[in-house]
C-alpha cells in the first residue's frame, strides 16, 4: 500500500465528540482520538489539543467531515455553537488542503469501499449493481445522504433530508406527534430519530402511560431497553426502531435507492442483534401498493469502526488527485522538488512562497521581492525555472495548486507584464470586481433609484473624464426608453445645466472617487433646485452621503496606468441596471417604446433589443405568471 508523503489529518465532528486520525497511507489511520466538543471553546482549540498529543510532523493535507450542511466558506453548526471559515481556518493550521464536507455526505462517499465485512443486512432484498444507494443514521440529528452512480464512480449527494415532516401511522405515534407539539411548531423525523429525540419520545410515552418521567439520557434509555429493567425505555426504543422503518422507506422509494439503504450514526450500529428482531423492516416494506418494490430493496447496518474516516479521506484523496491531472497544478510540490536545482536567490523567493503561498498569490512583485529580499527580476527569473511564462502565469497554476480553483482576485499589471499576462489580468480583474459589485448590490438603493428614474420629467447624467462615456451611455439608453435625457459631461457648463433642473428631475452624478469638487457642486445645486440626486459611486464618500439614492461601487483600480479599465465597466453596468429596472417596470411584458417608431423590447435575458420579439403566450391566460421585479431578477444570481 503506497505511503503519503505527508499524514493526512481527518476528522470527524458531531454535536457531542470531534474524532481525528492521521492517515499515512490509504485506509490506514494511526494515533485514533476521541474529544468531547464541550471541554473545547472552539474547532481550532480542539484540532489544536489533538495535534499536541500527536507524533510532531509536518501535515500538509486535511479533510473535515462536520454533522452539518457545508455551503461556501462559513461553516456554522447545527447542532452545536462552533463556526468558522474554512480558509482562515486552513491558514491558522498552516494547511496546504483542507477540504470540509458534511458528514453524511463522507458516510456515503465510504458505502463503495466497505465490501461485506464493513455492513450487517437486515431482511430480506438484492441490490441492484449501479443504482442509487440511501443512507441514513440517527445521532445528535438525522443524517440523510445518497450516492447516485456516476460513470465508473459516484455522486454523494449532500442533503438535509433529516428535516422532512414526520409522519404518524398509529396511536402511538400520534401521542408522539401532539406531545412534540407543544415544544416544537414543526416537528420533523430528526426531531424524534437521534439522541434528543429517544428522550423527547421518552418523555411522551411516560407521559401517555401515566408514570413519572426520569431524567435519562438517551444512552440510559437504550440501556434500559435493551435490558428489558423499564417498559417505557422498551417502548421507546421500539418505536424508535419503527419510525426509522417509516424514514428509511421514505428514503427508498423518494430516490428510487435499488441500490439499498444503509444506515449508519451512533446508535443503530450499536444495538447489536436487537435491531434485527424490532420493527425495523416490517415497518420498511409497509408502503401500501409499493410494499413489494421496497421488499425488493435491501437494508444495512454500516458495522465498520471508522466508516467517515475512510469517505472523507476519499473525498480528499478525489481532490488532490484532480489537482495533480489539472495544468500545472501541484505547483507547491514542484517548487519542494527544485529546491535544490535553483539559484541561493531564487531559493529565497521560492521559500518565501511555500511558507506563505496565499500571500505570494496575491500580492504585487514587489512586496514579493521585498519580503525574500530579492530584486523583482530574481523573481521573474524564478517563476520561469518553474517552466512559468512569468508572475501572472506561476500565480495561476499557483492558485490551482492551492484550491483545485482559479480563484478571480485583483492583480496589478506592471510593465513587465507580457501582452498575454496583461490580457489575463485585465479581465481576472474584471471580473474579479464585477462579482464583488454584484454580492454587494442593495436592494432598497436600487428600487429607490428606479423609482426615481420612473417618475422624473428629465434625467440628467453628471460625469467628467474617462467617466463622460458612462453619462453618454446612459443617455442614449433611457433616450431609447422614451425618458427626456441629458448627458452633462464639460465642467464648464455642468453647474449651469444643474442650475435649471426643476424638483421633478433626477440628476444622476457619476464619479469613482465621489470627492470631485465640481460634481459635489452639481448635487448640491440640484437639490437647491428641488431636484432628486442619483450617485453611482464609492461608499463612505462625500457625493454619496450627498445623494437621495447611492448606489455603490467599491473596487481595486490598476491607479500605476492612470486608466479606469474597471470601474468605467462597473458604472457601465450600474447604468444597465437602472435601465432594464425602469423598463420592466414601466412596460411589465417587457415592451417599451422608443423615441422612434421602433420598439426596444426585453429579450428573456433582460437584455434589450431592438427585433421585434413576438410575446409568449401560455395555453391559458388567465394563468399568466406575475413577471418578478427587476431587481428581484438581479440579484437571484447573486445568491
Amino acid at each position: 500500500m503506497h505511503s503519503f508523503d505527508s499524514p493526512r489529518l481527518i476528522a470527524d465532528i458531531g454535536g457531542t465528540y470531534a474524532r481525528f486520525a492521521l492517515e499515512t497511507s490509504q485506509g490506514e489511520f494511526t494515533q485514533i482520538a476521541s474529544l468531547r466538543c464541550a471541554e473545547h471553546a472552539d474547532f481550532h482549540a480542539a484540532v489544536t489539543a489533538y495535534l499536541a498529543t500527536v507524533t510532531p510532523l509536518r501535515i500538509e493535507h486535511a479533510a473535515i467531515a462536520i454533522a452539518n450542511p457545508v455551503d461556501g466558506d462559513l461553516v456554522s453548526m447545527t447542532n452545536y455553537h462552533w463556526r468558522f471559515s474554512i480558509e482562515q481556518m486552513r491558514q491558522q493550521l498552516g494547511l496546504d488542503t483542507l477540504v470540509v464536507v458534511n458528514d453524511f455526505t463522507a458516510l456515503a462517499m465510504a458505502l463503495p469501499r466497505l465490501g461485506s465485512e464493513g455492513v450487517r443486512q437486515v431482511g430480506g432484498g438484492e441490490a441492484h449493481q449501479h443504482s442509487v444507494i440511501g443512507l441514513l443514521g440517527p445521532g445528535s440529528g438525522l443524517g440523510v445522504s445518497a450516492l447516485i452512480p456516476a460513470g465508473d464512480g459516484w455522486i454523494s449527494l449532500g442533503s438535509e433530508g433529516g428535516h422532512t415532516s414526520f409522519s404518524p401511522r398509529d396511536e402511538r405515534e400520534i401521542a408522539i406527534l401532539r406531545f412534540a407539539w407543544k415544544q416544537f411548531d414543526h416537528v420533523s423525523f430528526e426531531r424524534l430519530l437521534s439522541g434528543p429525540g429517544l428522550e423527547l419520545m421518552y418523555r411522551a410515552l411516560a407521559d401517555r402511560a401515566g408514570i413519572a418521567v426520569q431524567q435519562w439520557s438517551a444512552q440510559e434509555i437504550t440501556q434500559r431497553a435493551l435490558d428489558a429493567s423499564d417498559p417505557v425505555c422498551a417502548d421507546t426504543l421500539d418505536v424508535f426502531c419503527t419510525l426509522l422503518g417509516t424514514a428509511a422507506a421514505n428514503l427508498a422509494v423518494t430516490l428510487g435507492a435499488l441500490g439499498g439503504i444503509y444506515i449508519g450514526g451512533g446508535i443503530v450500529p450499536r444495538l447489536g442483534s436487537y435491531f434485527e428482531r424490532s420493527p425495523f423492516r416490517a415497518r420498511f416494506e409497509q408502503k401500501g401498493r409499493f410494499s413489494d418494490y421496497v421488499a425488493a430493496i435491501p437494508t444495512y447496518v454500516i458495522t465498520a469502526e471508522h466508516a467517515t474516516f475512510i469517505g472523507a479521506s476519499a473525498i480528499l484523496d478525489a481532490q488532490l488527485r484532480a489537482l495533480k491531472t489539472a495544468p500545472g497544478s501541484a505547483i507547491l510540490g514542484q517548487i519542494r522538488r527544485a529546491r535544490s536545482e535553483l539559484s541561493p536567490a531564487e531559493l529565497r523567493v521560492a521559500e518565501y512562497v511555500l511558507a506563505h503561498p496565499r500571500a505570494a498569490l496575491n500580492d504585487p512583485i514587489a512586496e514579493i521581492a521585498g519580503a525574500a529580499r530579492v530584486s523583482q527580476p530574481t523573481v521573474i527569473r524564478f517563476c520561469r525555472s518553474l517552466g512559468c511564462e512569468g508572475l501572472s502565469d506561476f500565480k495561476l497554476r499557483l492558485a490551482s495548486g492551492l484550491t483545485g480553483t482559479v480563484p478571480v482576485t485583483h492583480t496589478q499589471v506592471t510593465n513587465d507584464d507580457s501582452m498575454l499576462e496583461l490580457g489575463a489580468k485585465v479581465l481576472g480583474n474584471t471580473a474579479s470586481a464585477i462579482l464583488q459589485v454584484r454580492s454587494q448590490l442593495n436592494r432598497e438603493m436600487i428600487d429607490r433609484a428606479i423609482e426615481l428614474l420612473i417618475h422624473a420629467e428629465r434625467v440628467e447624467f453628471f460625469a467628467v473624464g474617462h467617466y463622460g462615456v458612462v453619462a453618454q451611455d446612459a443617455q442614449f439608453k433611457f433616450l431609447r426608453l422614451g425618458v427626456s435625457s441629458g448627458a452633462c459631461t464639460d465642467p464648464r457648463l455642468q453647474l449651469l445645466a444643474a442650475g435649471v433642473l426643476k424638483p421633478r428631475d433626477v440628476a444622476v452624478v457619476i464619479s469613482s472617487s465621489g470627492s470631485l469638487p465640481e460634481l459635489l457642486e452639481v448635487a448640491e445645486k440640484a437639490h437647491q433646485r428641488g431636484a432628486a440626486v442619483i450617485a453611482i459611486t464609492a461608499s463612505q464618500s462625500p457625493l454619496a452621503r450627498k445623494a437621495d439614492a447611492a448606489l455603490i461601487v467599491d473596487h481595486l483600480e490598476d491607479l500605476s496606468t492612470h486608466l479606469p479599465m474597471i470601474s468605467r465597466i462597473l458604472h457601465l453596468l450600474v447604468i444597465d441596471i437602472l435601465a432594464v429596472g425602469v423598463a420592466m417596470r414601466r412596460h411589465p411584458e417587457g415592451v417599451a417604446p422608443l423615441a422612434g417608431d421602433a420598439d426596444l423590447r426585453l429579450d428573456e435575458a433582460g437584455r434589450a433589443s431592438t427585433k421585434p420579439i413576438a410575446p409568449r403566450r401560455s395555453r391559458n391566460a388567465m394563468a399568466e405568471p406575475a413577471v418578478a421585479s427587476p431587481l428581484a431578477r438581479l440579484t437571484s444570481h447573486s445568491r
